[in-house]
């Protein structure tokens, strides 16, 4: 019966032709159609791109980026490669869009074209269960809906997830992102990868929130960016927030133990909550949020719940739950989270609770992606499994 199943494999090898040749032993002699790697920003991305390439079988297909962190079921890395090989019942075919800076749409446009005439199909079979995407992009850029318009404009239900390659570097104006499709590296890009399957599979997402019925309206938006709100609830932004909140405006930021990242929005869609939690206040009283705003619009405040046993119930009930015997799982985890759980010294446990995981790689990225919305301090997931 059809299934597909991952072969792990991480190494921290440094010198880019070693760290392929041990990624390679680990895989094995399986011939995956297709190989994920998450790799550290901080290596040499076309070196380790070419020595990996020429190891792998002819036929296998090879996606990559790099990363906040590297993820797989012994946790969270720093500073490693972690690859996973996909076999069984699956096809694949990649697609490289460029320029996202210059026009985001015409690149993810043009980068599931690629993928769709490399399968041979038409724009309304997409929306077919047998197919979805996994879409990483250069989280820097900053372009994440624009660039999904252009991934959704061929069809509406084509059921896309992943999330912003990334880096760990901590100073803004240095970070930089890079993404992999087959023997190509490239930045200020997106990589989608279009897959056909007859095995189980979901797209599914988690985070920590609860909701509170607590409603906001964004009033005034600067219309130049669409990602700064002016007035919530017809007064100042920050101002607005932080009563809300009981707390002072220097104490919002995303990251800081009452601010945020404890009392973020979420965009309601049926019964899903997409969070979308602001980012920073502004020395102008205006609050920078992630996503675009729209004036007029309401937002609910949500509310942290337990951040460790709410990501092991997703593994352990909700997963399983979803997907038919789960056996391969791509994870896209929000940096937030991993920055909020190191500033609440919870980040050991939260690596561990990825030991409650199916067979799985991933990393830390910068914003995610969900069903073809830009989301953020989510946990994705592209989850296969088997028939019984």
């Amino acid at each position: 019966m059809p299934s597909v199943e991952m072969i792990h494999a991480r190494t921290s090898v440094r010198e880019p032709a070693a760290a392929a040749e041990e990624l390679c032993k680990q895989l094995g002699a399986a011939k995956p159609k297709l190989v994920v790697m998450f790799a550290s920003r901080d290596r040499d991305q076309q070196a380790l791109n070419k020595a990996l390439r020429e190891r792998l079988p002819a036929g296998t297909r090879l996606l990559g980026a790099t990363t906040g962190g590297e993820i797989d079921r012994d946790g969270m890395h720093f500073g490693t490669v972690v690859a996973a090989g996909l076999v069984g019942d699956l096809e694949v075919a990649l697609g490289l869009g460029h320029g996202m800076s210059r026009d985001a749409a015409a690149a993810g446009e043009s980068a599931i074209r690629g993928a769709m005439q490399q399968l041979g199909i038409r724009p309304d079979e997409l929306g077919s269960k047998k197919y979805g995407a996994l879409v990483i992009d250069d989280g820097f850029r900053f372009k994440k809906e624009e660039l999904l318009l252009g991934v959704m404009s061929l069809n509406q239900a084509l059921v896309a997830v992943g999330g912003g390659a990334s880096d760990l570097e901590p100073d803004m104006a240095k970070q930089s992102a890079m993404v992999h499709v087959d023997g190509e590296v490239a930045t200020d890009a997106v990589a989608i990868a279009l897959f056909k399957t007859d095995a189980p599979w979901a797209a599914l997402r988690s985070h920590w929130y609860a909701p509170t019925g607590q409603t906001i309206r964004i009033t005034k938006v600067d219309e130049q960016t669409g990602k700064r709100a002016l007035e919530i609830d017809g007064k100042p932004a920050a101002a607005r927030y932080a009563e809300l909140l009981g707390v002072g405006v220097n104490d919002l930021e995303f990251g800081t133990p009452n601010g945020f990242a404890v009392r973020p929005t979420a965009l309601r869609v049926g019964r899903e909550y997409f969070i979308r939690a602001p980012w920073k206040p502004l020395e102008d009283g205006s609050i920078l949020f992630a996503n675009m705003l729209e004036a007029g619009s309401e937002l609910e405040l949500v509310k942290i719940t337990d951040i460790v046993e709410s990501t092991r119930r997703f593994f352990e009930q909700e997963l399983p739950a979803r997907v038919q015997s789960p056996r391969a799982a791509l994870l896209f985890h929000c940096s937030g989270r991993k920055w909020y759980a190191e500033s609440t010294g919870k980040l050991t446990a939260l690596s561990q609770a990825f030991r409650s995981a199916p067979p799985c790689a991933g990393m830390n990225v910068h914003f995610e992606i969900y069903c073809g919305f830009h989301i953020n301090t989510t946990l994705t997931s592209l989850v296969f499994g088997a028939s019984p």
